[in-house]
């Protein structure tokens, strides 16, 4: 018995007729009798009543009807599933990121965007700093990350990115240097520095430390945080400056004063990550929001 022996019989069922079925299904009403004879002898049962110039369902045609109504709605309803999952409309992505991503608008906009856009597939996320995400990606724990370079290139993971994000001084609101207009970097050769380590995050210590050593210093780092925002929080409580992305602006607004680098613009990379190759469609679909998020910001 094969799916089309199920169409055929619905359609006599429904039109209890076969000529005004067997237009419907685009076929001669020949090929169709004894489409619905073979189907009946193979079950063993007589499904239809042809007495006279009616044809009628048996009680074993009215019993098989709902079901095969059953069997050819769940049959479209895979297919429909099957088609979904090929657009990349169903599935799961499980997504990492930076905490200092986390406060990227670009990085907001996408996890928004991809939920309007998808809302059928489960996405589940994952903080952790860069270098664990993009082990986390090699590995096959993850499948996209919102990190910051560098990679190394036998990772097996490609970077698009989709920011380069202006950084800023931070100093406590009760600092001398919180009453400048700007700021140069050497005027913060003397300053206890609060920095991140470089392990987790080499991308961004290495910009501000090389930038330190380009101006003829080398800061001065009192203290390692292992969160972007536990650095605030530590320059809040006046241990030292520190130098973050500006998409950091918004916490401890009180307590700690945001000033810019002038002559020298440091940037912090951001950029969406996936194992290379990658073939998954809702992974493609996602990585595809997270670019585009670039394009329209």
């Amino acid at each position: 018995m094969e799916l089309r022996h199920l169409r055929y019989f619905l359609a006599v069922a429904e039109e209890l007729n076969f000529t005004r079925a067997a237009r419907r299904l685009n076929m001669a009403q020949p090929p169709l009798t004894q489409q619905i004879k073979a189907l009946e002898a193979e079950m063993g049962v007589t499904l239809f009543d042809r007495t006279g110039y009616r044809v009628e369902l048996t009680d074993a045609g009215r019993s098989f009807m709902p079901q095969v109504m059953r069997i050819l709605g769940d049959v479209r309803n895979a297919v429909a599933i099957a088609q979904r999952a090929a657009a990349g409309e169903v599935g799961q992505v499980r997504v990492g990121f930076t905490e200092s991503a986390s406060f990227n608008p670009l990085v907001t906009a996408a996890f928004r965007n991809f939920r309007v856009g998808y809302p059928e597939v489960e996405m589940s996320l994952e903080e952790s700093p860069s270098t664990v995400l993009a082990n986390a990606l090699r590995d096959g724990r993850i499948d996209a990350a919102f990190l910051r370079p560098p990679l190394r290139s036998d990772e097996g993971v490609t970077l698009h990115l989709i920011d380069e994000e202006e950084m800023v001084v931070a100093v406590p609101s009760s600092h001398t240097l919180a009453q400048r207009t700007d700021l140069e970097i050497r005027d913060l050769a003397e300053e206890t520095f609060v920095l991140y380590p470089r392990a987790e995050r080499p991308g961004l210590a290495d910009t501000v430390i090389a930038a330190c050593e380009k101006a003829g210093f080398a800061p001065k780092v009192k203290q390692y945080t292992p969160q972007l925002s536990s650095t605030i929080n530590l320059v809040a409580a006046s241990l030292g400056i520190s130098i973050v992305p500006q998409s950091m602006r918004g916490l401890q607004p009180e307590a700690v004063t945001y000033k810019r680098l002038r002559g020298l613009k440091l940037t912090a990379l951001l950029g969406i990550a996936h194992r290379t190759g990658e073939a998954s469609a809702p992974i493609l679909r996602f990585i595809e929001t997270a670019r585009a998020s670039r394009a329209v910001s």
